[in-house]
Parts: structure tokens; C-alpha cells; sequence
């Protein structure tokens, strides 16, 4: 079962239970890597395709090294009236839009100790980008900037078919309708993560800020958390 049933929606900063096994903890401390910038756009933060092996996301970092370690990932769904979020610990919805939710977000991933986040990307069936595709990107463009002030990465993963598997999900789960409509996005996070530890980090998308201070924080990564790493720890 991947979680305990929910009587009814979460608050805005609670985390409800996940299976241990079901989202495994992937850690990760980016290390120095040069980027390869090669697109722009006109207005506001500039989204970058960068090659996986320049700044690899954690869960392929793990699989290159199984012992090599770090923080936490978070999974978004960017739904039309919600966010879902799911962490290693948990899940949960955001009713938040702007300045609000990318503080929130923050915050969280603060929490759990997390370096990245894992946003869903919409795709159609033949992997080409959807109007909402242009939406999520200029929200995550603005996230990647705040993120990448603390040296943490936001990436993209195609989310196609995601939101069919998180209500089956709940329906095998036996959850009623009305739980089912509250936590379609929470779920969606859920399936998200779950994808892109599946396929080890591999074809998500690195979402990089203009800025070439922010760039060079991402090289570096965030600050060792020094009762986690030993002093003689190499990255």
C-alpha cells in the first residue's frame, strides 16, 4: 500500500506518510561541473538544455555511485488550481500561486533537506510540448533563480500519463471520490518522483538562471551539512 488513507486533504505544510520503500532516498552534493548553454529566451529567466553528465540530477549520481552522497529530491505537479508536492518523507497539496507557492517550495525543500527539485514538464503522447508546457516553464524559470541562490537544481520530467496512474493509484488504494479530486496533484508528485527515480534522473532537463553568479553556485553546489559528511569526505 503506498500510503495510509486520507480522510481529508492535507494542510499546506503537512507531509502525509509514504511507503519507506516506495520513493527511495537518493542523495546527492552537486559537484563542480562546466555547463553548456545552448538556448534562450526573450523574457524573464533563460531555460537551458544542459547535458545530464554536466550537472547530473541525484538519482543518477546514485546510480554511478552507490555510495556517494547528499540531500533529498522534490517532486512538483503544477496542476491548473494546485501544486502537489511529494518528498521521500510524504506528500502534500499547495494552494498557492506567485511569489507565495516559490517561497513555500523553498521552504519545504528546506526542510526535508532536499537540493533539487523534480517538476513535472506536460507532454502529449507523442513527447511534444502542450500550451501549459509555456506555463510550467515560466514558473519553474523564477524557482531555478531562488534555487539556485541556495546552489540547488530544479529539473524537468516529462509528466505524461502521470495524473491517469495517480488516480488509479488512489482508486486501488480505495480512496472515495471526493479524496480522490483533493489529492489528484499531490498524487501526480507522487507519480512524477517516482518516474524519475525509475529511470535513474535520465532525460530530465536542467532548468538553468541567466544570471553567471547563479550559474557558478550551481557548479559548486549548497554547503556541506557538516554532522552529515566527515571531515575528509570528498565529493
Amino acid at each position: 500500500m503506498f500510503c495510509h488513507r486520507l480522510a481529508a486533504p492535507p494542510s499546506q505544510t503537512e507531509l502525509l506518510p509514504l511507503h519507506r520503500r516506495t520513493v527511495p532516498k537518493v542523495q546527492n552534493v552537486p559537484a563542480s561541473l562546466q555547463l553548456s548553454l545552448t538556448q534562450n529566451r526573450k523574457k524573464g529567466p533563460r531555460i537551458r538544455a544542459v547535458s545530464i553528465d554536466e550537472i547530473p540530477p541525484n538519482a543518477l549520481r546514485r546510480k554511478r555511485d552507490p555510495q556517494w552522497r547528499g540531500g533529498f529530491s522534490v517532486g512538483v505537479d503544477l496542476g491548473l488550481s494546485s501544486t502537489g508536492l511529494a518528498v521521500s518523507k510524504g506528500f502534500t497539496v499547495l494552494n498557492l500561486r506567485g511569489q507565495k507557492l516559490e517561497d513555500q517550495l523553498l521552504e519545504i525543500a528546506k526542510k526535508q533537506e532536499a537540493d533539487e527539485f523534480i517538476v513535472g514538464l506536460p507532454k502529449s503522447s507523442d513527447g511534444k510540448e502542450t500550451p501549459q508546457s509555456n506555463k510550467v516553464r515560466s514558473v519553474v524559470g523564477r524557482l531555478a533563480v531562488s534555487a539556485a541562490e541556495r546552489g540547488w537544481r530544479v529539473y524537468l520530467q516529462d509528466e505524461n500519463g502521470t495524473s491517469m496512474e495517480a488516480m488509479d493509484r488512489m482508486i486501488n488504494m480505495g480512496l472515495d471520490k471526493s479524496d480522490r479530486q483533493s489529492q489528484i496533484d499531490a498524487y501526480a508528485a507522487v507519480m512524477v518522483l517516482e518516474r524519475y527515480f525509475s529511470m535513474s534522473g535520465e532525460g530530465t532537463e536542467l532548468v538553468l538562471p541567466r544570471n553567471l553568479d547563479l550559474q557558478d553556485k550551481l557548479r559548486r553546489g549548497p554547503p556541506k551539512d557538516t554532522d552529515f559528511f566527515d571531515e575528509d569526505y570528498e565529493d
